[in-house]
């Protein structure tokens, strides 16, 4: 009976410690790290992000770029930070990638980190040099499926996501399309405007004016619903590649062991944030970003099924990490 007693008073005060631990919770300065240079998405949301968090909810926020490496150093580093709370990673869409692409990494993306909330996602659209004759996805999967390995794509690069796109439009259309990898979007957008190849699917930021003015023709965007800088541009799916889905995205995650009630602090008030219009509007019509606001318990499902549905992409299209 003492045992017993015992046992539920260590398990009692357990409770309470962690309880009180989230209800001081922050006390000091968060961390945001951020695996790229200053000025991309990924810094930019992170920014908000931690403007956001000082202004709305008190917080104290630091935004640390941890360059290098496709983002792996951040990735390692916060992987092995203490699970207090204190150092978070931004977490993009490559998390759901490198687990297929690389056999040899010092952290596994879905043990070592506690997801904590997905704020912003981008999508990609599906745009064709004016020369190309389809004006639809369903004309463009037949003049594929007529010339086999006549046309070609553009990509920023192997393993990137306007690469892992489009192996996934082509796999669900049933074509071949000619992968011509580039050293980031910029080259391979520029050889899409001029006229050496003929598709991509880059980011909708990096192609809008070239849309609008007529140099590239968009025939659908990737995402789930339609994006709101492209309105009257159908998606992939509405055009006949029923269920795809494709794009960027942009969360947060803190080390494995990180207290479940500062978890739960963490994702309440950055998903919080999406309700301020300056946040949202900042985020929309600013960054070029999609609110999204996932919890943390809706978070790490989401990270499941993009692990599984791209690592049978980048398996059955046998691409390797460079």
């Amino acid at each position: 009976m003492k045992n017993i007693l015992f046992s539920m008073a260590a398990a009692c005060g357990l409770v309470f410690a962690v309880a009180a631990q989230a209800q001081g919770f922050p006390d000091k300065t968060v961390r945001l790290t951020v695996g790229y240079q200053p000025g991309g998405a990924a810094d930019l949301v992170s920014r908000l992000v931690a403007k956001g968090l000082g202004e709305k909810h008190g917080y104290q926020v630091l935004v640390e770029n941890r360059p290098g490496a496709g983002g792996f150093i951040a990735s390692e580093f916060v992987a092995k930070a203490p699970p207090d709370g204190y150092t978070l990673l931004l977490a993009n869409s490559s998390f759901a990638y490198i687990p297929a692409m690389f056999s040899k990494l010092k952290f596994d993306t879905l043990k070592d980190f506690s997801p904590i909330a997905l704020i912003a996602s981008t999508q990609t659209v599906l745009v064709v040099h004016p020369a190309v004759p389809a004006k639809s996805v369903k004309q463009l999967i037949a003049l594929a499926k007529a010339y086999p390995g006549k046309l070609n794509y553009a990509s920023g690069g192997t393993g990137g996501s306007t690469h892992l796109s489009m192996e996934l439009f082509k796999s669900m259309a049933g074509t071949n399309i000619v992968h011509i990898p580039y050293k980031g979007n910029g080259p391979s957008i520029s050889d899409l405007v001029s006229g050496r190849v003929d598709v991509s699917i880059p980011p909708i930021g990096a192609v809008l004016s070239f849309v609008k003015s007529g140099k590239l023709r968009a025939l659908a965007t990737s995402g789930g619903k339609r994006s709101f800088a492209l309105p009257d541009v159908p998606t992939i799916s509405e055009s006949g590649v029923v269920g795809y889905e494709a794009g960027s995205w942009y969360g947060y995650m803190a080390p494995a062991k990180t207290p479940r009630a500062v978890i739960s602090k963490l994702s309440a008030d950055m998903t919080d944030l999406l309700k301020v219009p300056s946040f949202a509007d900042h985020l929309q019509n600013v960054i070029g970003a999609e609110p999204e606001g996932l919890s943390s318990e809706e978070f790490s499902k989401f990270l499941a099924r993009e692990t599984e549905k791209w690592g049978k992409v980048i398996r059955d299209a046998g691409i390797k990490g460079e």
